[in-house]
């Protein structure tokens, strides 16, 4: 059975932080709040946990995972960035946006888009999500919460504990915090595109 932690959205508990990134390193699978919507994560490492999101979400393996991280410095770990890729992620970040780049050797390939060799990474401006990943000092692999047959993320939390009580070990209350999913840059070409418009303003490519 899931726990169910209450965790304020401006000032986060550091205690709660701290069990909910045990949960995380321990192999757990975890729902959290972003700055766009619902996400569920695991620990980068963990294939066992990857593979109950990607059987929660019926996911199969084209779909792009997110590396979702704490600062610019940590996205160069794990993806490949020129000067100007870099400039432009970091006039965005932290915000809802999800960049599509080549990896490294640092992701596994597990993760990665199996053809194109690509992760989505995104830095949020969610003090709850940058909380867990300061303390966890690595990246959270992570989805969207968007459940078979739905078009739209899971927004209540009460709702998550009712339907997801059995399937994940931590669901995270941190309030509302949207159903607008993040827009989605692809910028493994030479020209940015937009390939998904969502809560980030993509004026910027057209």
């Amino acid at each position: 059975m899931a726990q169910f932690f209450q965790i304020h959205p401006d000032n986060p508990q550091p205690r709660l932080i701290r069990q909910a990134v045990d949960i995380l390193e321990k192999g757990g699978v975890v729902v959290y709040p972003t700055d766009s919507s619902y996400a569920i994560g695991c620990h980068i490492g963990d294939k066992h946990a990857l593979d109950r999101i990607r059987q929660l979400r019926r996911l199969d393996d084209k779909h792009n995972f997110t590396l979702v991280c704490r600062d610019l410095s940590e996205i160069s770990n794990y993806t490949k960035l020129d000067n100007q890729q870099y400039r432009l992620i970091k006039g965005l970040t932290p915000g809802p946006y999800t960049f599509i780049l080549k990896a490294t050797k640092q992701v596994p390939k597990r993760l990665m888009h199996p053809k194109r060799k690509t992760i989505g990474i995104r830095i949020p401006d969610n003090r709850i999500a940058l909380a867990l990943l300061e303390d966890l000092h690595e990246p959270i692999l992570s989805s969207t919460l968007i459940l078979p047959g739905d078009d739209m993320p899971m927004m209540d939390p009460y709702d998550m504990k009712h339907s997801l009580e059995n399937q994940v070990d931590l669901i995270i209350d941190g309030g509302y915090c949207g159903y607008d999913p993040t827009t989605v840059v692809v910028m493994e070409d030479d020209e940015p595109w937009v390939a998904r418009q969502g809560k980030g303003d993509a004026s910027l490519f057209d």
